[in-house]
């Protein structure tokens, strides 16, 4: 199960949790909860691992882009002096290695903005689910911790005939709630 799938399932356990009366809590099996959230712990170191993978691909393509520029503008030089060798077209071949090595920039500054905006998209989309996720978790302890508050009497029984609610108790004297 992927983390999406076991968050899912989670709010299904909670929401067809049999509902406390007069109350917005739910009883819900917390063996089952637990099972689930312990899953869900599992599958987060994997959602990591991808995110670095990510971020490891978008430093070897930027190495890579980089490493194309280099290229490209040593070629550029290359080029350069060759045509600067040739007297009669020296401002020609200035010209034409400018725009060789700007064309390399500008191809290396693509790549990489281009890089950067995918691994963001990406990152993005993993902080959304993160949160998504957390926010999962924090509701399944929250119902939790409300299952493990005790809920205050409804009525005291003062004897075998008489039953009164824990305010009315208080205004006969005589007992304690």
């Amino acid at each position: 199960m992927d983390l999406i799938e076991g968050i899912d399932e989670l709010q299904l356990v909670i929401e067809e949790a049999k509902a406390v009366p007069l109350s917005n809590n739910a009883v819900v099996n917390r063996e089952e909860l637990l099972e689930l959230l312990a899953q869900l712990k599992q599958q987060i170191p994997d959602e990591v691992r991808q995110a670095r993978w990510m971020t490891r691909d978008r430093d070897d393509l930027l190495a890579r882009a980089y490493k194309e520029a280099e290229r490209i503008i040593a070629e550029a030089r290359a080029q350069r002096d060759r045509l600067l060798s040739q007297t009669q077209i020296m401002q020609d071949a200035q010209r034409e290695a400018e725009r060789i090595t700007q064309a390399a920039r500008d191809h290396a500054a693509h790549l990489s903005a281009d890089a950067d905006e995918y691994i963001d998209g990406r990152l993005n989309a993993f902080e959304l689910w993160l949160n998504k996720t957390l926010a999962a978790v924090e509701r399944g302890r929250a119902q939790l911790e409300a299952e493990k508050r005790p809920t205050p009497p409804t009525e005291v029984v003062l004897d075998e005939r008489t039953t009164v609610a824990p305010f009315d108790a208080a205004q006969l004297g005589g007992g304690s709630v």
